[in-house]
């Protein structure tokens, strides 16, 4: 049985099925994803907006960098980063971040109807700098991770009516990607660092993000192992950055992405093209990628980034850079490439995120076929997904 197989199976059995510690030990030695055949078949030629997909899968445009979105006066962001899908009703609203500097960041929303037509667009963040990636939370809100070594997370209001508050008890560190556990109530953080640490905050109360503890991940230098939290001092990080505070902490490649789901954490560092999984149930670690490690061909995957889930149990990694390209994990530990965008090898891809159905999945060029943070394209993708 593969890896996130077993989660899901441990995950629906809980409290009927007491589990050996061999059996965890079996699930976190799994070997990292090796090639295999999408689950969708292979890719068809380019469509018009130069995205090849497997057949039975089609794209639209929903916005443009410093174009009114179809059907409203709001003008798209530029250099859209982080989403992701909330509930609305009938609809769906899909946020995105805007990773610009200089007080220029920010995030904005789209409203969509059942049919998956805007509705409304609007601001739900503004004067921040290079709002990068994020998450969501159990109670509806948007994290909004800033980008630069004095970076906060803010917490935003997708529905909009409330004003984004900075949640400054979740430390002050070059931020990039937040995941949500409502089981053990915390909120993971990962870092856009070469020497950078993964991070939980700990609320005072869950849903209430104005105080806690932060602590940082601490294990041995290997690509697998066991793994205990520390408490940093200084969430602040003046003088001293948070990664410097505890000693034996475990540091990772550039944190990007991030995302939670069944006593299971993925994310991925870009400067070493790894994905990683922490398995919550036992406190042990692993590769569930790593690129140099594909023994059965070329590896697919390569400036890993923003990832997502399908609620199948696929994993969904996008490529900042490599070949423009969102690639699959999936349960068995297989990895195949879903989409391709071509024509825009100066941009990066961001911001995956399902809407509440599971049939279309929404992402973004940062700059599109011009190279510039002024092109950047919003996506929607439609087909036949697994769920």
């Amino acid at each position: 049985m593969k890896r996130r197989t077993f989660l899901r199976t441990s995950v629906a059995g809980a409290g009927a099925i007491a589990f050996s510690g061999s059996l965890w030990q079996n699930a976190a030695l799994a070997a990292p994803a090796q090639l295999s055949p999408s689950p969708y078949g292979p890719l068809q030629a380019a469509n018009a907006h130069g995205i090849q997909l497997p057949s039975g899968f089609t794209s639209q445009i929903v916005a443009r960098s410093g174009q009114t979105v179809a059907g409203t006066p709001y003008t798209w962001h530029n250099a859209p980063d982080g989403g992701a899908c909330f509930a609305d009703g009938s609809g769906w609203i899909y946020v995105s971040n805007a990773e610009i500097g200089s007080g220029g960041g920010g995030c904005s929303a789209l409203r969509f109807n059942s049919g998956g037509s805007v509705t409304s667009a609007y601001s739900i963040l503004s004067g921040t700098n290079r709002n990068c990636a994020g998450g969501k939370t159990p109670w509806n809100t948007w994290l909004s991770c800033e980008e630069v070594d004095t970076g906060y997370v803010y917490e935003t209001y997708p529905f909009g009516g409330t004003a984004a508050v900075r949640r400054s008890a979740m430390g002050r560190f070059n931020h990039e990607a937040a995941a949500a556990d409502p089981v053990r109530q915390v909120i993971y953080l990962t870092e856009d660092k070469s020497d950078g640490g993964l991070y939980r905050f700990i609320p005072v109360t869950w849903g209430n993000l104005s105080s806690g503890t932060l602590q940082v991940l601490k294990a041995g230098t290997g690509t697998s192992g066991s793994f205990t939290w520390g408490t940093v001092p200084d969430p602040d990080g003046q003088p001293t950055t948070t990664r410097k505070q505890v000693a034996g902490m475990k540091v990772f490649n550039g944190g990007e992405g991030c995302h939670y789901a069944n006593d299971t954490v993925w994310f991925t560092t870009k400067g070493d093209n790894r994905v990683w999984q922490l398995n919550l149930a036992n406190s042990t670690y692993e590769l569930a990628y790593d690129d140099s490690l594909v023994t059965n061909g070329t590896a697919p995957l390569t400036g890993v980034d923003n990832i997502t889930g399908s609620t199948f149990g696929d994993l969904y990694v996008a490529e900042d850079g490599g070949n423009m390209e969102i690639c699959i994990i999936t349960p068995d530990d297989g990895i195949s490439v879903f989409l391709r965008i071509n024509g825009q090898s100066s941009s990066e891809i961001c911001g995956p995120a399902f809407n509440p159905a599971g049939n279309r999945l929404y992402f973004s060029s940062q700059r599109g076929t011009t190279g510039s943070s002024s092109g950047g394209i919003t996506y929607c993708v439609t087909g036949p997904f697994r769920t």
